[in-house]
């Protein structure tokens, strides 16, 4: 059995029930099972199937309190009628089974359904996978992500609404510069002050709002918070509630068809629980963002709730009241939508006021606000442990208190931080977990050498760069050899092409071919090559009988498979594998252009050559106190021309400086690297591709100086 769950942000408007019809249609089982938990849902779900499907040999049918049709082709049900029927069928009934709002999959009357039959393919589709009971949706579903939606890909291509958001400095006299963000009750007791309610209202009042009437959820740092926002709102003639946990279902319907009603008087609902479903209100247009900022995930997640498309509205607005808390910055980490991000680029996203966001969006922070991110950017070492600690222990909380062994767990939440940046402090993420968990059992765990020395091994090669080594090692997960034909079968699953060199150059790279002599030392041989035919050593073997091993082995192999997918996409780049804007090490230059020695040679110099292609890598902001003889007068002379000096022992009669100097004549492609700076706080950073360029003027003899024109 195949399992997939399909992951958007948003549950209206984003395609869910086609993408599953469709599939259908490909699949085109002989019976299909399409269960959610509400009717109304379910009812539309069936128009758009018999719209989509025409086909007269299929029959389709409703299982509900009202609707009791079981032999048909195409059987629609809600969870509490199938839960009341499934005596009636036996496991091997549909071939193909739908789970609409999977985010339930794990709850009793779900699991019940799911664990008892046995389709050749589960589809499971949610909005919302991360669960604040702590169940993992995405195991259910075998860590087989099919197609997510996050929020920047959602407002791209326009399947949410945009959102006009206003960072605003909150007011003198509330300071929590001295608070630690987990004391909460703290935070709520500062946040309690008449004149900040007063300063919202008029914040609320000059900004406003799309639609005729105000429908405003406010988040706030607990329950007290809330009640006293709702209490002081009330006061001053706005008519709110106050909808927390402790409220029961019937409750929040009761006044969330309120806040939807035109006609009625309720205007803000305040809350604290950000994953309660029953705040989840489509036709919101305001949204107050009423305590500090402790984490992008949780902010993306208060963000989405008003992000649904309606009738009724056509932006978001979305008032930010910045405190002067000292972790205010995680705010721009959550704006800038990008799960894998440096200092750098978002010090630029705060300047210029994340001019980057697709669409119709705007982000606007007022002056102070903005000036104290920048300063606080500026401070922050994201690679120090203290900082890498934090992060850690604030996502774990949002993995429902779980130590979050597996890679994959970050891929689970939009806004999530980059798990690879532990690998900073840490030879792999395991080890890692085991110093901040103090985890005996892990740290015994990792005392296996072999174990060890797989794992670093290929941690090493996250994030990947092309898709063919891991696509192969997936394969090798289930079998004990793969050949030439099968393993290019395997690679255009993920990518549209593939050339027969490559796939030999990846089979060469996974027999160690091009591995230095430390390198060779520090691993151990887990494949061996012969007669094109790639085949598992009994040292590998060994380690993937071990079920634990063997799981957090699978987990580094499908993380990077999965991350290639959301970066690279299917396109095929050629040879080199070289995509525009994509970050690159040095030594990815020798694998992605299947230099055929020891890969680690390419490092030291700012060009390393493998026959006519020839990389260029620059550093644009030299280090203070270089040395003159290689303070290279790097340079972008305009957005067309880029001015690059060579290694200091070429010359223009030479061999190298005549297929630089007529690069274009000879066939030589010159591949263009910049980095703006060597190292951010104590880390080496990749360099940008910025494309290819030609030699269209030259001067002087080592160095060489050329101006090129990017041709990209």
């Amino acid at each position: 059995m195949e399992n997939i769950l399909y992951h958007t942000l948003d549950t209206i408007g984003t395609g869910k029930t086609y993408m599953s019809a469709f599939d259908v249609i490909n699949y085109n089982p002989k019976r299909m099972l399409f269960l959610v938990n509400r009717e109304e849902i379910l009812k539309s779900a069936k128009k758009t199937f018999a719209r989509l499907i025409n086909n007269k040999n299929k029959t389709l049918g409703l299982l509900t309190g009202t609707s009791k049709i079981l032999n048909t082709d195409y059987l629609f049900s809600t969870i509490q009628s199938m839960n009341n029927q499934l005596h009636k069928f036996s496991p091997q009934d549909f071939e193909y089974i739908v789970v609409d709002e999977a985010h339930h999959a794990a709850s009793p009357t779900y699991k019940k359904i799911i664990d008892y039959f046995k389709p050749k393919f589960l589809l499971g589709m949610t909005a919302t996978p991360e669960r604040s009971d702590g169940e993992d949706i995405f195991s259910i579903f075998d860590n087989n992500i099919a197609l997510e939606v996050r929020l920047r890909e959602a407002l791209e291509l326009d399947l949410v609404i945009p959102f006009h958001y206003f960072g605003i400095t909150d007011i003198d006299g509330i300071d929590l510069s001295d608070i630690n963000l987990q004391q909460v009750d703290q935070i709520a007791k500062r946040l309690k002050v008449n004149k900040r309610v007063d300063f919202i209202i008029e914040k609320m009042k000059f900004y406003g709002h799309d639609g005729d009437k105000r429908k405003c959820i406010g988040f706030c740092a607990n329950i007290d918070h809330a009640e006293y926002m709702t209490s002081e709102f009330n006061k001053r003639g706005i008519k709110s509630a106050c909808l927390t946990g402790e409220n029961s279902t019937y409750e929040r319907e009761i006044y969330i068809k309120k806040l939807e009603d035109n006609e009625d008087d309720l205007q803000v609902i305040f809350t604290v629980d950000i994953f309660n479903e029953g705040v989840d209100i489509p036709s919101i247009n305001l949204v107050l963002m009423l305590r500090p900022t402790t984490s992008p995930i949780v902010f993306i997640q208060q963000l989405g709730r008003g992000l649904r498309k309606h009738k009724s509205k056509e932006f978001l607005t979305v008032l930010d009241f910045i405190g002067n808390h000292k972790r205010t910055f995680l705010i721009a980490i959550a704006l800038n939508g990008s799960r894998y991000y440096d200092k750098d680029s978002l010090k630029v996203a705060v300047a210029t006021q994340f001019a980057n966001i697709p669409g119709c969006t705007n982000i606007h922070m007022d002056k102070i606000a903005q000036e104290r991110i920048l300063e606080q950017l500026n401070k922050e070492n994201f690679n120090s442990m203290k900082y890498l600690k934090e992060e850690y222990l604030e996502f774990k909380k949002m993995n429902g208190g779980r130590v979050p062994y597996f890679f994959m767990d970050y891929l689970k939440y939009d806004g999530a931080l980059d798990p690879l940046k532990f690998l900073n402090k840490e030879k792999t993420y395991l080890n890692f977990v085991a110093k901040v968990e103090k985890d005996d059992k892990l740290k015994r765990l990792l005392e296996n050498e072999n174990f060890f020395k797989v794992l670093k091994e290929l941690t090493d090669k996250l994030p990947i760069k092309r898709v063919y080594e891991f696509s192969i090692l997936k394969y090798l997960l289930n079998h004990e050899q793969i050949s030439l034909k099968q393993a290019k079968s395997q690679i255009l699953k993920y990518i549209e092409y593939v050339d027969k060199d490559s796939i030999m150059h990846a089979f060469n790279c996974l027999n160690r071919n091009y591995y230095d002599s430390n390198e060779i030392k520090n691993t151990i041989k887990c494949f061996e090559l012969k007669d094109e035919i790639l085949s598992c050593t009994w040292q590998y073997k060994q380690i993937m009988y071990d079920k634990t091993y063997r799981a957090y082995i699978k987990d580094i192999i499908n993380y990077g498979l999965i991350r290639y997918e959301k970066e690279f996409g299917s396109a095929y780049y050629g040879v080199p594998f070289l995509k525009l804007y994509e970050q690159y090490k040095m030594v990815d230059a020798a694998l992605l252009s299947n230099y055929t020695k020891i890969h680690s040679s390419f490092r030291g110099s700012g060009l390393v050559t493998n026959g006519k292609e020839y990389f260029l890598f620059v550093d644009l902001h030299k280090e203070e106190g270089i040395k003159e003889s290689i303070n290279y007068k790097d340079k972008f002379i305009d957005t067309k021309y880029f001015q690059w000096q060579s290694p200091n022992n070429t010359s223009q009669s030479s061999d190298r400086g005549k297929n630089i100097i007529f690069n274009e004549q000879r066939g030589v492609n010159l591949h263009i690297f910049v980095r703006k700076y060597k190292q951010i706080d104590g880390v080496s950073e990749p360099y940008i591709y910025i494309g290819k360029g030609n030699v269209v003027e030259y001067r002087g003899e080592r160095p060489l100086c050329v101006r090129i024109v990017v041709v990209r």
